[in-house]
């Protein structure tokens, strides 16, 4: 008997569409999102987490629920489709959840609503930053940066520090097809740092 000759798997799965989802309580989540297609099949949906896989499940089900996360946290969730010699798609749009605080804890201290645009002007990439600031109940006279999981500057406002949405400019000396991780931190108004944002992917292009 002459066994078949499995089929040549040469595309990677599309992209899966329209990520959603809704934080169940202060630990869990539930993630939901439009089937990919592939050349030969899609074996699998991988779940990331701040691009770290968390979870997997059969390509049969577009739906997750994930536990175990941390009560009055932001999270930044995409989907990725695998198939059966192992290429993977291009990332789902981004999600944003933000857990319930447990009863009793005080209310996240993130920014929200983070915004990235990369432009080049003079042969320099620059990245602009916009986000809502959290409500401490007092002024926040600074934030941390970090890129790539490492603190990139502390952004210390020149005068008096703006209310409502704030926005920041930051030089990049490095060449196009470098990727960054973004999010950041407010200074507390008892000299504290809260929580971080969620993570936003940056990568610069001609």
């Amino acid at each position: 008997t002459t066994r078949a000759t499995p089929p040549k798997d040469d595309e990677p799965p599309t992209t899966p569409a329209q990520l959603t989802g809704r934080a169940d309580g202060s630990r869990g989540a539930t993630l939901t999102w439009g089937a990919a297609k592939d050349d030969v099949g899609v074996t699998s949906y991988d779940i990331y987490q701040e691009g770290s896989r968390i979870h997997s499940v059969p390509a049969s089900e577009t739906t997750a629920k994930l536990t175990g996360l941390r009560p009055g946290t932001v999270y930044t969730f995409t989907v990725r489709a695998r198939d059966a010699s192992d290429k993977s798609s291009a990332d789902s749009n981004t999600l944003d959840l933000t857990t319930a605080s447990a009863p009793g804890a005080p209310a996240s201290t993130a920014p929200t609503g983070l915004r990235t645009e990369v432009a080049k002007e003079g042969g320099l990439f620059t990245l602009d930053l916009s986000w809502d600031q959290p409500d401490t109940g007092g002024t926040i006279p600074a934030y941390e940066l970090y890129m790539n999981g490492k603190l990139t500057t502390t952004v210390v406002w020149g005068g008096t520090p703006p209310k409502g949405r704030a926005t920041y400019r930051l030089d990049l000396p490095d060449p196009a097809g470098t990727r960054y991780s973004v999010k950041l931190r407010a200074k507390l108004p008892d000299g504290k740092w809260g929580d971080f944002s969620a993570q936003r992917t940056v990568v610069l292009t001609d």
